[in-house]
């Protein structure tokens, strides 16, 4: 005779509702607010920025960061046209401290959501359960400022995946901020420079080039900083062996 499981702990269930409010909302965003939070939007409503920008500078910057913060920790969509914007109405400087800040903020308070309710209690029964992911989860713990630092300036993990993923695993909070107060960097110079330009594509009634990614002046240090954060996994990894 199997005995009945235990009832889920009450604090455990509370503390699960932040996470399930912002999937809610992520889910509903995606659907109704894709048109909204696009760059046809930002085309039609750039006189108004514009104009909002010039006659109340604080207020914008506050709005814009707190908008910033709203779109990635409930992971809508227009993150990449909301790093443009910033370019397009603050410059590159300062513009791109306005969306380094809303964009950290936000994946901090998604991560924060993630972890508290589900990275805690998965990662304990990943631990109690062993074997192979359990064995991974033990591997990314030996390598996790480069594998977190990677997972920022390589475009290979989706930016909302890059909050998520660190949450279930139960990574601690400042390795999580550091890794992407600093790995976003790179990609967010060069879209808030790309955001900068955007009036005269705005006149041409053109978009955005994002094939500035593949430079080689734009390429080449995103590549050399992740041969920086593989170099010492591979150091750790030859070390262990020859042990």
């Amino acid at each position: 005779m199997t005995m009945p499981a235990p009832p889920a702990d009450p604090k455990s269930r509370r503390k699960m509702i932040p996470a399930l409010a912002m999937l809610a909302v992520a889910i509903l965003g995606a659907v109704l607010l894709r048109d909204e939070l696009g760059f046809e939007a930002l085309a039609a409503h750039r006189a108004e920025l514009l104009a909002l920008r010039d006659s109340h500078y604080a207020l914008s910057v506050a709005g814009f960061v707190a908008a910033y913060v709203v779109i990635v920790a409930f992971s809508l969509p227009g993150a990449t046209v909301a790093t443009l914007t910033g370019g397009f109405l603050f410059g590159l400087f300062p513009g791109v401290f306005f969306n380094l800040a809303g964009a950290t903020a936000g994946a901090i308070l998604l991560f924060l959501a993630a972890r508290a309710g589900f990275g805690e209690s998965l990662a304990a029964k990943i631990d109690a359960q062993g074997g192979k992911v359990a064995r991974l989860r033990a591997a990314l713990a030996a390598n996790e400022w480069e594998v977190l630092f990677l997972m920022r300036v390589t475009p290979v993990v989706p930016f909302f995946m890059a909050n998520l993923i660190p949450a279930l695993l139960n990574i601690s909070l400042v390795k999580f901020a550091v890794t992407t107060a600093v790995g976003i960097i790179p990609g967010a110079l060069v879209l808030t420079s790309v955001g900068s330009g955007l009036g005269e594509v705005f006149e041409t009634g053109g978009a955005p080039d994002l094939s500035v990614f593949l430079e080689p002046y734009v390429a080449g240090p995103i590549v050399g900083l992740v041969v920086l954060g593989v170099l010492p996994i591979l150091v750790r990894t030859l070390r262990r062996r020859e042990l």
